[in-house]
């Protein structure tokens, strides 16, 4: 794996910024910034050996830093929705910002994308650290951040967590935010190509899109996606889930943890690439690009418009911290907790 590094500007209070960008021996090349631990960029070859850019982002400082929804961005403390932006650990209530309605997205409003992290390259990959003090962005407990990034020859962008507590208990949740168009990210439309989430189950949403605690079957309805299809092909049935999200903004249940089997995957027919995705988290949050707009200037100056991407979020299922019966996000003061999340591109 090569690596380069440019920089792309300075922050506000004059803080380099830089890009990073990764190759393989294949030429496949994914960019990543020390500005948010952003992931900024994967150039991925068609049948015929054209390369486009299948992530949808930002190549401006000022964009990357405000980052209308989140794409590519990092999350954390805790990825995903808290219902009544509130929790309780160790017997102790904590009130977070309200900024989705009544709950809390993503651990907004000051998120990691607004924050420089330390940069170390090292032979296979890159490593970004971030201090996240006591009371950072309401929640308890110190936690010392690492998102390390690499290339395979094989076409496998990895992405390791490595996050330690300090001497208080505290939610650790994270993911990353990307947004793809396997035809391009300033393709346009992008439900036309075919996803397949292995996933018996979803998580039922109230109408603010949080967990209830309770599971959905998906057979025989708009969510089976077990057997690959159209993204489009259901997403306009009458179900209330859908309309909860505008379409498709769901954490979808996991039938088999761990990174050797793929748990979801992406194919565009018209150019022949393909994803697969493998990690060892339990929930996969599907979002279909509702909110996106097309008023924000993307990379190259593309308009991102209504579903002209869909995004895959590894992660503990939201609202966990608020339902018992859902595996817990809680690191435990001192400890350390690794996850990885494996993209794969190929062409067929």
């Amino acid at each position: 794996m090569e690596t380069e590094r440019f920089l792309i500007g300075r922050t506000d209070d004059g803080k380099e910024v830089s890009r990073f960008t990764l190759t393989n021996r294949k030429g496949l090349r994914a960019s990543v910034t020390d500005l948010g631990a952003t992931w900024l960029g994967m150039e991925v070859p068609d049948r015929e050996g054209k390369f486009k850019d299948v992530l949808l982002g930002y190549d401006t400082v000022a964009m990357i830093y405000e980052n209308p929804g989140s794409l590519g961005a990092i999350i954390g403390r805790n990825a995903n929705r808290i219902k009544d932006a509130e929790f309780e650990l160790k017997g102790k209530r904590y009130k977070l910002c309200e900024n989705n309605g009544k709950n809390n997205l993503h651990s907004g409003p000051d998120t990691l994308n607004k924050r420089m992290f330390k940069t170390e390259i090292r032979d296979d990959s890159i490593v970004f650290s971030l201090h996240s003090p006591e009371g950072d962005q309401g929640f308890p407990g110190e936690l010392d951040i690492k998102v390390i990034y690499s290339l395979t020859d094989e076409g496998c962008f990895n992405i390791d967590y490595v996050l330690t507590a300090g001497k208080e208990d505290t939610i650790a949740n994270f993911t990353c935010h990307p947004y793809f168009n396997l035809a391009g990210h300033d393709s346009g439309y992008a439900l036309k190509q075919e996803v397949f989430i292995d996933a018996d189950f979803i998580t039922e949403n109230d109408s603010s899109s949080v967990p209830t605690g309770r599971l959905i079957d998906v057979k025989g309805t708009a969510f089976d996606f077990r057997e690959r299809k159209a993204i489009d092909r259901d997403i306009e049935e009458d179900l209330i889930q859908l309309k909860y999200g505008g379409g498709y903004d769901h954490n979808f249940c996991i039938n088999k943890g761990g990174t050797g089997k793929p748990c979801a995957g992406a194919y565009d027919p018209e150019s022949g690439r393909s994803m697969e995705i493998y990690t060892d988290c339990e929930g996969i949050q599907f979002y279909t690009g509702n909110g996106l707009s097309g008023k924000e200037t993307g990379k190259g100056g593309a308009r991102y418009q209504r579903r002209g991407g869909y995004a895959f979020e590894t992660q503990f299922y939201p609202n966990a911290i608020n339902i018992p019966t859902f595996r817990q996000p809680v690191l435990r003061a001192f400890e350390t907790f690794e996850s990885r999340t494996v993209y794969k591109f190929f062409t067929v």
